[in-house]
């Protein structure tokens, strides 16, 4: 089981790749800097994601993010979204630690009632530290057994953490198809495309000229009224290629609509459930559920393993827990609804 750790922990100390959560669309930014304020004119999430824990110490990631719009009477209908964000990441028995705070800034251009495009840019740091006294290596083996007296015959683990900076960028399409006359699109979607890192950052404690990779991504989220009902299904594809390594998440939700708002007095609030599941490629099947009620949305999700990994984890992957809060729905008749969509 030690070599197990080993295994695990040494891939990520020689080349390090981004955290993520399986339930992107619930941290939006983390996909593309132009999602924010696109659908909301205030919005806070809280997230936390915990796999690994069925082979050696956890993988733990948290995620916070803020949302704020701004406008101005000269912009018209048109505006800025200012956001922050904060992620924290240990990882593995080498208690590999990431710390990654982000500020960024979109601006978002109404081309009419239904399309709107934007652009986002943000940038941030990246602060990482690792403790080797927890690794074993093949030098510790006296012949018999593993002693952790030897010294590992490792000459240059010298570094024990990092400091260096970040820059990234997207653009989005988003287009709603609804009327006046109806609380609920029929049809909305948003397209984009983003990339992160652009070779900046730093990413060895070995070699220190070794940045990390450019993360690139592109996406299509959609929400699709069923006919007839107030339910609707809420279809996914995700790309996601930093270096060698390539993410495909693909899926849907299907939503069902509970309750309305109460126009006049208020007192009865939106409330929807949805639930369905994604595949990410040869990785894993995700299940989730998301709870909204009003302005709160509660979201759950389970990675179950069915990598190469399946033996030793036994399909146990990782729980996904998500927390958001919308104050207020934002400017223009397709922005920060509601009673559609229950995530971004």
């Amino acid at each position: 089981m030690r070599i197990l750790y080993i295994l695990l922990s040494v891939p990520i100390l020689l080349s390090a790749q981004d955290m993520h959560f399986s339930m992107f669309s619930e941290m939006p930014v983390t996909l593309n800097p132009a999602l924010s304020g696109v659908t909301y004119k205030q919005r806070s999430i809280v997230n936390y994601k915990n796999q690994w824990s069925s082979v050696g110490d956890k993988y733990e990631t948290y995620g916070l993010s803020y949302e704020q719009t701004i406008s101005h009477k000269r912009l018209k209908e048109n505006y800025f979204s200012a956001y922050g964000t904060v992620y924290k990441d240990a990882a593995g028995n080498a208690k590999l630690n990431t710390l990654n705070p982000n500020i960024g800034m979109a601006y978002v251009q109404k081309i009419n009632r239904n399309i709107k495009l934007s652009a986002g840019l943000q940038g941030g740091m990246y602060y990482r530290t690792i403790n080797y006294d927890q690794l074993t290596w093949g030098e510790q083996f006296n012949g018999f057994s593993y002693d952790p007296n030897l010294p590992n015959g490792e000459q240059n683990l010298r570094n024990t953490s990092l400091t260096t900076y970040d820059i990234g960028s997207g653009i989005n399409f988003n287009f709603v198809d609804n009327d006046n006359f109806s609380k609920s699109s029929k049809i909305r979607f948003d397209f984009g495309i983003s990339a992160y890192h652009f070779g900046l950052a730093k990413n060895s404690f070995i070699q220190m000229d070794e940045n990390l990779q450019t993360k690139y991504c592109a996406y299509l989220n959609g929400e699709i009224n069923v006919p007839k009902s107030k339910n609707a299904l809420l279809p996914s594809i995700i790309y996601v290629k930093q270096g060698p390594q390539t993410l495909y998440l693909l899926g849907s939700l299907f939503k069902i609509k509970l309750g309305d708002y109460s126009t006049y007095t208020g007192m009865k609030k939106t409330s929807s459930v949805s639930f369905g599941a994604y595949y990410r490629y040869n990785d894993a099947i995700i299940p989730s559920i998301i709870y909204q009620f009003d302005n709160y949305t509660l979201g759950l999700s389970y990675d179950v393993n069915v990598s190469n990994l399946t033996p030793v984890t036994n399909r146990k992957g990782g729980l996904e827990v998500m927390l958001r809060y919308n104050v207020l729905p934002g400017y223009g008749t397709n922005q920060g609804r509601t009673d559609t969509r229950s995530s971004y």
